[in-house]
């Protein structure tokens, strides 16, 4: 019989005790005083279509006609049915980026969240989330991630900036 290498191989799973799913990291984990000011996190860019707008109209109970008659929605001075706001800022969620997989086991939570919608976004149009490292507080045992939030649609323009607040575990 051959002696079965239960390093790195894929033949070590199926050795009893061989896999731990702690260590099945996307990317090494760093700690509070691994991040810079600067980093930026995106999430991959997403086209909105009606069907995730009923969606989020269906989870959020929101029915105001601004959202899904087109008819209203002109009458009052809109192009088309406009998108939930809160579906825009969902867009923003650090789980939808790699900031999560970042920082790993040093996370408590997430604290604060602010914004503002500056355009109006429509089905049709494809966000461009990101989360950018702009203030790092220590506070001896935990330190504060402020990231500025933004969400960019398919011409270039700022339709979400805002901000967001983590609580993170420190070496001290």
């Amino acid at each position: 019989m051959n002696a079965v290498n239960t390093t790195n191989s894929p033949a070590a799973a199926n050795v009893p005790g061989s896999f731990n799913p702690e260590e099945f990291l996307i990317t090494p984990a760093r700690t509070f005083e691994d991040l810079k000011i600067g980093e930026i996190f995106r999430a991959p860019s997403r086209t909105l279509t009606d069907a995730h707008s009923a969606a989020f109209q269906t989870v959020s109970c929101d029915n105001h006609p601004v959202h899904y008659d087109a008819v209203w929605a002109a009458r009052h001075g809109h192009s088309a049915p406009v998108v939930h706001g809160l579906q825009v800022l969902a867009f923003t969620a650090p789980g939808a980026t790699m900031f999560p997989h970042v920082i790993g086991e040093v996370f408590i939570a997430f604290t604060e969240q602010s914004c503002k919608f500056l355009k109006e976004v429509h089905s049709g149009d494809t966000l461009y989330p990101g989360l950018e490292i702009t203030d790092l507080t220590d506070h001896g045992g935990t330190g504060t991630v402020t990231t500025a939030a933004t969400v960019y649609n398919q011409r270039g323009e700022l339709v979400l900036s805002g901000e967001h607040k983590y609580l993170l575990k420190t070496k001290s």
